[in-house]
């Protein structure tokens, strides 16, 4: 691990996946990406935590465990730069995209989505 970047943990438990479905989202051409500002006393405050899902929807268990892969891969690249401590993130991936698209397209999808959801929402009046 390099200096700067934040340690990485992965969610295990259905009530941290819960509890990031009720959060932001940000949808990109090849996954779904929820996040969510974890409270102080839930997990250490220093730890970006991040995990990963694929539906029967994406395909048998071959097809589900590859796109599984390559978001772990994608997550592994990208968020100990552009990823928050303090935050989980969950990573669904899409039939008929996860598996299929560009590696490149998919780093620049959640580099893109993480700005979308730490992006300040305007207030509607």
């Amino acid at each position: 691990m390099s200096r700067g970047r934040p340690p990485m943990a992965t969610l295990t438990k259905r009530s941290e996946f819960l509890a990031a479905a009720r959060a932001g989202r940000a949808g990109t051409p090849g996954f779904l990406l929820q996040a969510r500002k974890r409270r102080d006393d839930e997990a250490d405050p220093s730890l970006v935590r991040v995990g990963f899902t694929c539906s029967k929807k994406v395909g048998n268990a071959v097809a589900r465990n590859r796109a599984k892969r390559r978001l772990r891969e994608i997550a592994r690249a990208v968020l100990p730069e552009a990823g928050r401590p303090g935050w989980d993130y969950v990573l669904i991936g899409k039939a008929g995209a996860t598996a299929d698209r560009p590696f490149d397209a998919l780093l620049d999808d959640l580099r893109t989505a993480l700005e979308r959801v730490h992006s300040p929402r305007p207030r509607k009046s």
